[in-house]
């Protein structure tokens, strides 16, 4: 995909790739939806979101449909990088990473979510340990943000190893129930002890220059 390059970036660790959400990943990935294998107990997402929707193959078309309106927005202060992640070859779930008012505070948040074929051998945290440096070392942010459910142990966990530090709480719907969310905070002076040297970003630059971040803005 050169001539869309979002879709050309890649983050790659020992045990993961994370490689931009292409039409024909976003297709393979299209299996796991249909099966339903994004759900978790308890309910992970806020409202409202495609993955919901119980029908399976509308599920699958409202999941593309809001993708690719969130990948057509590119403005300096809010766009939205999709990554699918593959393990040996198989895409197994998503990664995201969100600009948010990026341009002037230099502040992202992440979403994700695993295969259930795939959660408990440490995927979800080297998703999110990608994704971070791809942020702070690739895109020169200041800060990273996440929210989970309180009752999303895993999520609040791996934010919790990560360097993330507690930033309040707030209240959200998860179809139609109101829920307590956990807000987290990392820093660039928290991440940075932590920079992982075996995570390699791929075919980056051309990203940056589309999403106007230039040398002299960056913040590494």
């Amino acid at each position: 995909m050169r001539s869309y390059p979002p879709l050309a970036v890649r983050v790659s660790t020992p045990k993961l790739e994370l490689r931009g959400a292409t039409d024909d990943l976003l297709d393979e990935l299209a299996e796991v939806v249909r099966a339903g294998k994004t759900h978790a107990d308890p309910l992970p997402y806020d409202d409202p979101i495609s993955l919901y929707e119980p029908d399976p193959d509308l599920r699958v078309a409202k999941w593309l449909q809001a993708i690719w309106r969130g990948r057509a927005r590119v403005e300096a202060d809010a766009w939205r990088l999709y990554f699918v992640v593959v393990v040996d070859g198989e895409p197994v779930g998503m990664q995201d990473l969100c600009g948010v008012r990026f341009s002037t505070f230099g502040t992202f948040t992440t979403f994700s979510w695993l295969s259930a074929d795939h959660r408990g051998r440490g995927l979800g945290r080297e998703m999110r340990s990608a994704i971070l440096h791809l942020g702070f070392d690739g895109l020169g942010a200041k800060e990273a943000s996440s929210d989970a459910f309180v009752d999303n142990h895993a999520s609040n966990a791996i934010s919790r190893e990560l360097g993330y530090e507690p930033n309040g709480s707030d209240w959200d719907t998860r179809q139609g129930e109101s829920a307590l969310i956990n807000r987290w905070r990392l820093t660039r002076e928290n991440w940075e002890p932590r920079r992982r040297n075996d995570i390699q970003l791929h075919n980056l630059e051309a990203c940056r220059a589309f999403l106007s971040l230039s040398d002299a803005e960056r913040r590494v």
